[in-house]
């Protein structure tokens, strides 16, 4: 009976995965190889996927290092198996610049990734991406400083404007109290 129920599970799960990788197939289908095209220029464009060239590296520097850790004596069978294994899976790297022009057909139009594309292979879109990140760093620079100022200048204004409220609905000085008021306290 249990063995029933999760070959049954296990059938379910096959079949959904099953229907998701059509039913993701056939979006990928409806996508023209034109706007495709034009998706895979655009992320080369502005270098999308650039940033995620360390992931293989990285994961096998970190395989490497839990290996040898565990088995300090095969360090060399260790690496050379690793760097290998990494080699085959680089092919892979593909998989992912074909999914993210799909994210960005899907995103984008055909004509708004060739107007990207045909930006950032520009002097000023090549420029853009290059200072880009230096302009955007100043710019924080800039808001925090002005930030700073704004808030400073307007805790002066409202300090200054609140004195002056209170100033002036305080009793003068040498005034009788009201009647049934405490006396106000003496100035220092």
């Amino acid at each position: 009976m249990i063995l029933t129920n999760r070959l049954r599970r296990f059938s379910v799960m096959v079949a959904a995965s099953a229907f998701a990788a059509v039913a993701f197939s056939a979006q990928a289908q409806e996508i023209a190889e034109s706007h495709l095209k034009a998706a895979h220029a655009a992320i080369s464009a502005i270098h999308a996927t650039d940033s995620f060239d360390s992931i293989l590296p990285q994961a096998a520097a970190a395989l490497k290092q839990q290996l040898i850790q565990q088995n300090p004596d095969m360090q060399e069978v260790i690496t050379q198996t690793v760097d290998e294994k990494t080699l085959a899976l680089a092919a892979r790297r593909a998989d992912l610049e074909k999914e993210s022009a799909i994210a960005y057909a899907k995103s984008f139009s055909e004509q708004n990734l060739n107007d990207i594309a045909a930006f950032y292979n520009s002097e000023a879109g090549k420029k853009l991406i290059e200072n880009g990140p230096i302009a955007s760093r100043e710019l924080v620079k800039a808001a925090e400083i002005w930030q700073n100022g704004v808030g400073r200048d307007l805790a002066e204004q409202v300090g200054e404007k609140l004195k002056a409220v209170i100033g002036t609905k305080a009793p003068a000085e040498g005034a009788a109290p009201a009647e049934g008021a405490a006396p106000a306290a003496p100035a220092n």
